[in-house]
């Protein structure tokens, strides 16, 4: 018997973000920042830990790169920036 489309996990699929994170997880994030010892608390009731995707944000431009394309859109003249008529071609 063959296991649905649904349940299959792609390669990737096991590496995406999630919000609930397992207890193991938990104890280890709460370890690092020395908010639970194993020796002295119980891995039941834990804390809640937060969960937070790491972006890749886009670069943003420069003061130079800015300055260019507004002295480039000052150069052009106002009929190339304003839309076409709505009938197509200016009637004569």
């Amino acid at each position: 018997m063959s296991i649905h489309r649904s349940l299959k996990t792609t390669s990737g699929g096991l590496s995406q973000h999630r919000n609930v994170l397992t207890r193991a997880e938990r104890i280890t994030r709460l370890s690092s920042e020395e908010r639970f010892d194993p020796s002295t608390n119980s891995p039941l009731g834990l804390l809640k830990v937060r969960s937070i995707k790491a972006t890749v944000s886009k670069k943003k431009k420069t003061e130079g790169e800015e300055g260019e394309g507004t002295a480039e859109a000052a150069k052009a003249p106002a009929a190339a920036k304003a839309p076409a008529a709505k009938g197509g071609a200016a009637k004569k």
